[in-house]
């Protein structure tokens, strides 16, 4: 079997359009790509980033034996879009998956502790390697803010401990938390899609049995009044500051806490909120402005 891909690449507002139109075109998916090397916010659960300028890739399957009318196809789009840059190429099976899998490499966060896609050896097999299915849902370590958050759990006490990961996306902290010597983890998301990649992520490092995860409503009907010794939320400033309230409810008198996806511009707005609840300890960067903040929950 062969790949067709087409790429258009187009600005924001098109993008739906676009999709749309290779969708009733046959393609099987739908992909998604920054044409202009764009920094992009850490997206809320459940979002999806979009660049200024997206190259949106529509896959078909042509199976052997079989051929695609590809100049139909493209004489059709250009007509829709006479000013939409469009390319196209053909991939043997192999090669596709590896155009997919090559993107990921083992991660090394600390001297013991790495992050590892599940198709791949880990390079030290004595350390503790978290094995993740990149493709489920955000979140594989690559991102700064979210290193930073493992980072900071591959040096904190976690050693039978109740730890919260608000905003879970792929479950890669969740997971993190549980190898590295957690008790219990209660990790909660606004998107089903995430829910499920935890659930998966957990079973796949053998460590469903300890891991609660389910929606914001649930997850507060199960938590009732478990409050967390370790609690990390990897989310954007803006929502990170409307919680802080309820995110103090959460943690322990004493308890440790981080909080990511936050630029350098907006430390002090954060911090600022946080410190009617929180000790400030600690803000690290990464990657020029990524920042990560981390304390204490003050005494109550």
């Amino acid at each position: 079997m062969k790949w067709l891909q087409i790429h258009i690449t187009v600005d924001q507002a098109q993008v739906d359009f676009t999709e749309t139109l290779l969708e009733s075109l046959g393609a099987l998916s739908v992909t998604l790509d920054d044409a202009e090397n764009q920094d992009l916010l850490e997206p809320l659960p459940g979002e999806t980033p979009l660049w200024n300028k997206v190259i949106v890739t529509g896959i078909y399957a042509q199976e052997d034996g079989e051929e695609i009318d590809v100049d139909s196809i493209v004489t059709f789009i250009q007509a829709q879009m006479p000013d939409a840059p469009l390319s196209h190429e053909f991939i043997e099976d192999q090669e596709w998956e590896r155009t997919w899998m090559d993107a990921y490499e083992p991660i090394q966060i600390s001297d013991n502790f790495w992050i590892v896609p599940e198709w791949m050896t880990a390079p030290d097999a004595q350390a503790v390697n978290l094995k993740l299915d990149p493709g489920l849902a955000f979140g594989t370590g690559n991102h700064a803010s979210t290193f930073l958050c493992l980072q900071w759990l591959g040096k904190t006490d976690l050693k039978d401990k109740i730890v919260i990961d608000y905003g879970c996306g792929s479950g890669i902290l969740a997971v993190a938390a549980l190898l590295l010597g957690a008790k219990k983890v209660y990790a909660t998301d606004i998107d089903p899609q995430a829910v499920l990649a935890t659930q998966q992520n957990a079973e796949l490092n053998g460590v469903m049995n300890n891991l609660y995860v389910g929606l914001p409503d649930e997850f507060n009907e199960t938590l009732k009044d478990q409050k967390a010794d370790v609690f990390v939320a990897n989310i954007l400033a803006g929502p990170l500051m409307m919680l802080a309230p309820q995110f103090a409810t959460l943690v322990k008198s004493e308890g440790e806490f981080a909080l990511a996806g936050v630029i350098e511009e907006q430390v002090s707005d954060v911090s600022n909120v946080y410190s009617e609840f929180f000790d400030i300890l600690e803000v690290e960067k990464r990657d020029g402005y990524w920042c990560r903040i981390s304390g204490k929950r003050q005494s109550h």
